[in-house]
Order: structure tokens, then C-alpha cells, then sequence
């Protein structure tokens, strides 16, 4: 113990030391204050890692995911993607429906989810129908002619259908049932991507069925493939293409140009009503439309980047977001569309004056609270004050010089007293002018006393000042 201590009455230092500790508190909870906001900042702010299911590998769709993950990455984007690379559409949806996955890219004609909904359309993917017209015949100079020559002529014949997906054949089953013909009727074989050499050499088959965006290299190579072995194609309007968008609102009438599948010959040599259906990513409603519209923003502003690498991007469009859409754009989504997005403090400026009125509201009754657990000291400082003040009078009818330091030693202990609840923030400024005064007051009056009896102040210990 240090010799200062020493000389201090034994409650002054335990009272100091309370007084550092206290303040050691308010130290390491403003620390903790700052640390949780930080925290909470930094939580806001990080960026949000989102797992996308494309399938198959190596497929256009992989390879676009792929390049904007890689982006995304690249630009430090606040979302970035996990591509999590699956056989096809089919197990894409059911990692979307375990919470495997919080985006998928799927058909819109196929069984997704309920509480699926659309983020962004990657592309549309237009049917097309068409069927041989027939190898003309040795030194005929004649063109053969299609014995199909319209969706009606269909029955009874074989339609070979690329693609193992059964939204194919759904699909294809729509068309012949608006279009008059009996579904049961038309036998349908189904063929893989990779078997359009079996496709075109099954004599069985009459006519073919495809279904892909418009530059499809698989389309373009099955209708080469056909007219080689079998003739030019006879391309198949579907000319209640739109009825079956007013009845079926999964499809959407579309219109294939002239010439978009081969310039010379021209295939088709006219343009042709067709439908098309929704090639698209989906995302659970219950995915952050922070995180949805984040991502949307991203993804449109770096589309015409990643054209210049993958043309597949250039197709990108923005969902629909009508309240009756068929499959309804997600929240986050139809907010950065239509310009309703909010900016972080309009999310969260509730909360945020909130906070500040709560922590008003804490204050203002911690300080209430300290000035009720300090009312004892303050009554006990108001008491110390008449004291001082009766205590004048006592100085001015004191006989003896023992009496008058007596006095003094007294008032030395209301000083410390007072001094130590002015520390601990008992009471205030003006109460500890208020003694002073007195005090002022008191010591005039020994001074004039000792004058008065003729009396010298005796020589009393120093103490150090408080």
C-alpha cells in the first residue's frame, strides 16, 4: 500500500476503487455496445451465398450458371452462386423442394413446387413439328409431296418426340387435343438428344417433334438430318396457338421466322404460329427478397457482358410480374423490376428509431433508477447542509479553541462525505456549490470566533486534499 493510502481514511480507497470499476464497466460495455453493432453491421452487409441446381453437365444452362458464378465472384458481388451441377430439370426441382438448393433452373411446364416462383427467364423454348415430305423419286423432277399436311392429318400416325422429358409429350398431347385430334390417336415415341440418327432412320416415324430456343443446334441438326435421309420438311403450324395460351397459361403463342433454322434452302420458307414455354430460374417464395432482387440486379447488369462469351445470356428476360401470371415473379424480383425496391435504411429505419428510442427510453430510466438508489445520500447530503448551517451558529458561541476544532474536524468529515456522493454522481453541480457556500460561511464565522476569544488555531495534522 502506497503512503498515500496510507494516510486516507480506510473507506476512501474501497470507495475509489468502486469508482474505477464502475467505470471499468461502463468501459467494457461500451466496447461490447460497438462489437455488437459491428457485428450486426458486418452480418448485414456480407455476401450472401446462393445454391443454384442446373443440369445436365455440360448443357448450356450449366455452362451459363457457371460463368455467372464466376462473375459474380470475380466483381466481389454481395450474392454469389454455388452451382450445384445435377442429371437434369426433374432433379434440379427436387433438390428446390428438400431446401437442397434456393435456385433451380427448370421448364415452366414442368411439376414444380407450389411455392415455386419465377426470378429471371433464361430463354423460351418454341415447338416445332415438321415432317419429310419424301426422297424424290430416281430422274422425277417433280418435288414429292408431304402426305401430312397439317396437325389434322396426324392421327393414326407415329410422331417421333426429342427429348425424354414427359413435358414433351404433355405438351405435344395439348396441341393435338386444341387442335382437334384425338391425343390416343397419334403414337408418340420419345428419343434422347444424342439418338437423332436412330430418330431419322425409324421408318415408323412420320413426323417429329422438338422443342428448344430458336438457335437450338439439336433442332437445327434434327431437321438437317431428316431432310437428308427423308426429304425436305413440311413444317406443322399450330394454328390455335393462341388458345392454348388463353386455356393453358404455362404456354405462350410464339411465331418461329422464316428461315431461322437454315437460310438455303430456306427452313421454313415462311413464318409458322407455333407455341413456346418458359425455360427459367425459379426460387421458393420463402427465399430473402433482399437476396432475390440482389441477384436479379446482378444478373442484368452483367448480361450483356456475358453475351460477348455465351450468346445464351443475350436471351435473358425479366419474368412477369402480373399478380395473375401463371407462375408469379418472386417478390425480390417484381421489386427490382418495377422500380419498388427499398433501400436499407427505408427497411429498416423502423427499427432503427426504434432502437434509438428504446435505448432513450433505457437511459432515461437507468438514470432515474440511480437517482432513486442515490436518495438516501442526497437526503443525507440536504441534512449535512442544515448542519453546516446550524453549525454557524454554534462557532459564534464557542468559548474555547478546543470547541471550534472540534467543529472543524466535524465539518472535515461532511466535506468527504459530500465530495464522495458528488463522485458517485449522487447529487449535483449546484448541491456541491450550495455546501461551498456554507462552508465558506462557516469558516468566516471560526476565524472571526478565535479573533473574538483571543485564541490561536492549533497546529491540526495535514490531510491531503479530496
Amino acid at each position: 500500500m502506497s503512503t498515500s493510502e496510507l494516510n486516507e481514511p480506510s473507506g476512501v480507497p474501497l470507495r475509489r476503487r468502486k469508482r474505477n470499476n464502475y467505470s471499468l464497466l461502463v468501459l467494457a460495455a461500451g466496447i461490447f455496445l460497438f462489437a455488437a453493432a459491428a457485428g450486426a453491421l458486418y452480418y448485414a452487409l456480407r455476401p450472401v451465398t446462393l445454391r443454384i441446381a442446373v443440369g445436365p453437365p455440360a448443357s448450356d444452362d450449366q455452362k451459363l450458371v457457371q460463368a455467372l458464378a464466376q462473375t459474380f465472384a470475380r466483381d466481389a458481388s454481395s450474392v454469389r452462386l454455388s452451382p450445384i451441377i445435377t442429371e437434369g430439370a426433374a432433379e434440379s426441382i427436387a433438390l428446390l423442394a428438400a431446401s437442397k438448393a434456393d435456385l433451380a433452373v427448370a421448364r415452366g411446364d414442368l411439376e414444380l413446387p407450389a411455392n415455386a416462383e419465377s426470378v429471371a427467364i433464361l430463354r423460351k423454348n418454341v415447338v416445332v413439328l415438321w415432317t419429310p415430305s419424301g426422297l424424290p423419286a430416281k430422274g422425277s423432277k417433280k418435288p414429292p409431296a408431304a402426305k401430312i399436311k397439317s396437325l389434322d392429318d396426324l392421327a393414326g400416325h407415329r410422331v417421333g418426340v426429342i427429348g425424354r422429358t414427359q413435358a414433351n409429350v404433355t405438351l405435344l398431347r395439348v396441341i393435338l387435343t386444341e387442335s382437334g385430334v384425338n391425343p390416343d390417336k397419334v403414337a408418340i415415341s420419345q428419343f434422347a438428344t444424342n439418338q437423332i440418327v436412330e430418330l431419322t432412320r425409324d421408318p415408323t416415324i412420320d413426323a417429329f417433334m422438338a422443342v428448344g430456343p430458336l438457335d437450338s443446334k439439336i433442332t437445327t441438326d434434327a431437321i438437317a438430318a431428316t431432310a437428308t435421309a427423308r426429304g425436305e420438311p413440311k413444317f406443322l403450324p399450330v394454328d390455335v396457338s393462341e388458345a392454348i395460351a388463353q386455356k393453358h397459361r404455362l404456354y405462350e403463342s410464339e411465331e418461329i421466322p422464316a428461315s431461322t433454322f437454315s437460310s438455303s434452302p430456306a427452313r421454313p420458307d415462311d413464318k409458322i404460329e407455333t407455341v413456346s414455354v418458359n425455360h427459367l430460374i425459379i426460387a421458393p417464395k420463402s427465399l430473402s427478397d433482399t437476396a432475390v432482387g440482389t441477384f436479379v440486379r446482378q444478373l442484368f447488369a452483367v448480361r450483356q457482358a456475358l453475351a460477348r462469351e455465351l450468346p445464351t445470356a443475350a436471351k435473358i428476360e425479366k419474368p412477369d410480374t402480373d399478380k395473375d401470371a401463371a407462375l408469379p415473379a418472386h417478390q425480390g424480383a417484381a421489386a427490382y423490376i418495377d422500380g419498388t425496391e427499398r433501400t436499407f435504411l427505408e427497411k429498416y429505419s423502423d427499427y432503427l428509431w426504434g432502437g434509438i428510442l428504446l435505448l432513450s427510453g433505457l437511459g432515461s430510466a437507468g438514470a432515474w433508477l440511480r437517482q432513486y438508489f442515490k436518495r438516501d445520500e442526497r437526503e443525507k447530503n440536504t441534512l449535512h447542509r442544515d448542519n453546516l448551517l446550524a453549525m454557524i451558529s454554534k462557532v459564534r458561541q464557542a468559548d474555547s479553541s478546543e470547541e471550534l476544532t472540534a467543529m472543524q474536524c466535524e465539518v472535515d468529515g461532511i466535506l468527504r462525505e459530500t465530495l464522495e456522493s458528488y463522485d458517485d454522481g449522487a447529487i449535483e453541480e449546484g448541491d456541491l456549490s450550495a455546501i461551498g457556500l456554507v462552508l465558506e460561511q462557516f469558516h468566516h464565522a471560526v476565524v472571526d470566533r478565535r479573533v473574538a476569544i483571543g485564541a490561536a488555531a492549533p497546529d491540526l495534522p495535514r490531510r491531503r486534499a479530496l
